[in-house]
């Protein structure tokens, strides 16, 4: 059941949203996403387009959700085909490392919006962002993307409210981010590593984890992170999941599960909390 709060936020983007009368919206398959496009496509029809970049950033079940859920609304979906590894500086992987490929990846929305005379290019990012590490929100403005869902001032929670009450199978879906928020600030980012990585999460979401994140210590050592849930399921099988990374081609795999910590990889090894 929506707040009265939630039902006024959605007003608010709905009148927005018929406003903007045509409308690019960038697309991941996460639900901020997910309800921002389908909000959009309810209001406008075919004056909404969904854009999505395949590169080796995306986890592959990433790309799979977004096209489904597409074919599925009957909305177009165009594939942009990323290198963001070709990027200059990309790969050193510096705390401007977001930034410079939002850059690139917006910077193609927007030709992409004026070739096909749509009048905005949207992205949900929301209230919460805000308050987060995220040099990409500097790309947004200079590329003139528009963030609907926070000018309506909606929050995650809000956002999973209104998802769940449009049927939205999304709704509870946990937080994704580019596999190289997995490799700590400073660390090179290479293919291998990247793919590893993907592989790695497929493989413990295999065994019944939903928020995870393997993340990449030097030395190739892997870190595992997860909820209190995931963290009972694995709860024992320490050195069957080594061993299964080390065959994915990590050297070894941290003793401890970590409890998940958003943006863990920018924290100094002095200021890591220590796992419970």
């Amino acid at each position: 059941m929506l707040t009265t709060e939630q039902r006024e936020k959605e007003k608010r983007l709905r009148a927005y949203l018929r406003a903007a009368g045509s409308v690019l919206v960038a697309f991941s398959g996460g639900v901020d996403s997910t309800y921002l496009l389908k909000t959009a496509h309810d209001e406008l029809g075919d004056a909404v387009c969904a854009a999505t970049s395949n590169s080796c950033l995306v986890p592959a079940r990433e790309s799979d959700d977004a096209r489904e859920f597409c074919a599925g609304e009957g909305i177009e979906l165009i594939v942009l085909e990323a290198t963001p590894l070709e990027i200059p500086g990309f790969a050193d992987n510096t705390p401007e490392r977001c930034y410079l490929c939002k850059s690139v990846l917006l910077g193609a929305l927007t030709a992409l919006a004026r070739e096909r005379g749509l009048a905005h290019v949207l992205d949900g990012s929301n209230i919460d962002d805000l308050g987060d590490v995220r040099p990409g929100m500097r790309a947004l403005k200079e590329q003139g993307v528009e963030s609907p869902l926070i000018v309506c001032g909606f929050t995650k929670e809000d956002i999973r409210a209104c998802a769940h009450g449009a049927g939205l199978e999304v709704w509870d879906k946990p937080s994704a981010a580019c596999l190289a928020s997995r490799i700590r600030t400073g660390e090179q980012i290479t293919p291998e590593r990247l793919a590893r990585i993907d592989a790695a999460e497929e493989h413990l979401r295999g065994l019944g984890l939903r928020q995870l994140r393997v993340r990449l210590l030097p030395g190739e050592v892997a870190r595992i992170e997860t909820d209190v849930e995931g963290r009972a399921l694995l709860a024992g099988k320490t050195e069957l999941l080594a061993a299964d990374l080390r065959k994915l081609g990590f050297a070894d795999v941290e003793p401890e599960t970590a409890l998940y910590q958003t943006g863990s990889m920018n924290l100094t090894a002095a200021d890591r909390p220590t796992p419970r």
